[in-house]
């Protein structure tokens, strides 16, 4: 299997996808410093969470986008050079899946990483109140990644099946916008849409009030049943996508 993902990264070795992640994830550091240039003593004490609530909802937006042009850059090579077959000769097509899987999920993984170190070090540059919450960024680091692999995973499925790439990359520009819109409805709702979930796992709350237009950050409980439900999800889209495949006419 080694040597099965280091194929696929040296197949898309100036395929440039690492600067199409970066690029994505700096958007958002752009973001997060623009944000904190307005924060006063009040947000300040709760940055870390305020960062929490926020990364999450770029995330519905950004993180299906990286996701669809990842899987896109890892299987439109074999679909332009027409080399499925080919694979299939020296390799079984269930482990070309699963290296395809591993590769894009190490791109996917530093993208949560990079993230992780943006948060901490904005955080303390700025001077939010307190030690970096570590516990609760490890829960950041795992339900983040949890979603983003399985929304990889559907997405390499689709780019896979599909010779035409503006299919998956389609699928997974609405997919990002519906999940933001959906974030604004009962999570009963989010639960029916795999890009809801970034929502469904988020553990900070937000209260606003109106008179005085000062927002409060607070900690929920994490939904381990969404959790589980994330977990089934990615295990039945593994089994069918990988079934798909492997019959799949090359």
């Amino acid at each position: 299997m080694r040597k099965a993902i280091a194929l696929e990264f040296y197949k898309i070795r100036r395929r440039r996808v690492w600067m199409i992640v970066t690029a994505m994830i700096l958007v958002q550091i752009l973001w997060s410093i623009w944000g904190v240039g307005r924060m006063d003593a009040h947000d300040l004490s709760q940055g870390w969470m305020l960062f929490l609530y926020q990364f999450p909802l770029l995330n519905s937006i950004m993180m299906p986008v990286i996701a669809a042009v990842v899987a896109s850059r890892l299987c439109d090579i074999e679909h332009k050079g027409q080399t499925l077959k080919l694979l299939n000769t020296v390799m079984p097509a269930g482990r070309l899946f699963a290296a395809k899987f591993l590769c894009g999920a190490l791109y996917m993984l530093a993208a949560v990483l990079l993230q992780l170190i943006v948060i901490v070090a904005v955080g303390y540059v700025v001077g939010f109140e307190g030690n970096p919450p570590f516990d609760k960024l490890f829960y950041y680091l795992l339900f983040t990644t949890a979603v983003n692999l399985t929304i990889l995973l559907l997405q390499q499925v689709l780019s896979l099946l599909f010779v035409n790439q503006m299919v998956p990359l389609t699928v997974g520009l609405i997919g990002g916008l519906a999940g933001l819109f959906i974030m604004f409805f009962p999570q009963n709702l989010e639960r029916l849409l795999l890009w809801g979930y970034y929502g469904v796992l988020m553990f900070v709350g937000m209260n606003w009030d109106r008179a005085t237009r000062i927002t409060d950050f607070y900690y929920a409980p994490i939904d381990w049943a969404g959790f589980i439900t994330l977990a089934v999800m990615f295990y039945a889209i593994y089994i069918i996508g990988r079934a798909l495949f492997v019959r799949k006419e090359m």
